[in-house]
């Protein structure tokens, strides 16, 4: 028994065949080369004609913070106040 298609295999199976024969185009109206974003333009078309495909996943990447070099911390000493010398007024005769 022949099964029927939907809609959404539909719309993935002609978005990659336009991306195979080169005529893909992305959203600024360059060509698509990369085949991980013909896909995902299938599937976000697919999505907005309806077809029940889960919704894209959270980024899986964790952000791996490299481990950065700790700068030297100055340690702040007490400093000597130079003691400035007191000048004594001294009262002039005349």
């Amino acid at each position: 028994m022949a099964t029927k298609k939907s809609t959404g295999k539909k719309k993935i199976e002609k978005v990659m065949h336009e991306y195979k024969e080169g005529d893909l185009k992305s959203g600024s109206g360059d060509k698509v080369k990369s085949r991980k974003q013909a896909i995902s333009i299938a599937l976000s078309e697919a999505r907005d004609a309806g077809a029940n495909i889960p919704e894209k996943k959270k980024s899986t990447k964790k952000a791996a913070k490299k481990p950065t070099a700790k700068k030297a911390v100055k340690k702040k000493t007490a400093t000597k106040k130079s003691t400035a010398k007191k000048k004594t007024a001294t009262k002039k005769s005349s």
